[in-house]
């Protein structure tokens, strides 16, 4: 898989702090990486050189890749094309809703939210935005927890058949009919 992993700079910006001596520029570099085959990573990484802070990034979000689950719209005929359900995911102000779309409709998202999408290897959607989601770095986390998400829970066609035991009253009858003495 680490072979099949690429990447993409999302965004990089400049992030300032003042101290004593004035003001101490860095840079914060988002990138995300993903196989387009149900894996994503995201990494964010602050660093006063900006190729210092992408090869940070990239090191992390190579730490931080997550499955996608993938599912059908309607019919589950061909390969898994969009999300089984509708998820959502949230960081700051911006709130991301991730909605199951039809074979052939495409991405409807922004053009950042079709990039990390494409790079988990969905390719028809609908989402959804709310809040300030020109804050770039928290759109894109927002999008990353809720693709994550996918994998939260458990539908009924991957529910394992399994035989029902005993109750424990059943298995310890003779433990707890015994009296006590106290």
């Amino acid at each position: 898989m680490k072979d099949k992993l690429q990447d993409e700079v999302m965004k990089i910006m400049p992030v300032q702090k003042q101290s004593s001596a004035g003001q101490r520029t860095r840079f914060k570099a988002f990138v995300a990486v993903g196989d387009g085959n149900g894996h994503i990573g995201l990494g964010v990484k602050c660093s006063s050189e900006v190729a210092t802070a992408i090869r940070g990034a990239i090191t992390i979000a190579k730490l931080n890749v997550v499955p996608v689950r993938r599912g059908y719209w309607g019919r589950m005929s061909g390969f898994p094309h969009t999300i089984p359900t509708k998820v959502t995911g949230k960081c700051g102000s911006v709130r991301v809703r991730l909605i199951p779309a039809p074979r052939g409709t495409g991405l409807v998202s922004s053009p950042v939210g079709k990039k990390l999408l494409t790079m988990a290897g969905i390719r028809d959607v609908y989402s959804s935005s709310r809040g300030h989601t020109r804050t770039m770095g928290n759109f894109i986390k927002a999008l990353y927890q809720a693709l994550s998400k996918t994998y939260g829970y458990l539908t009924p066609d991957l529910w394992a058949e399994r035989a029902l035991g005993s109750s424990p009253f059943q298995e310890h009858t003779d433990f707890l009919a015994k009296k006590k003495v106290y």
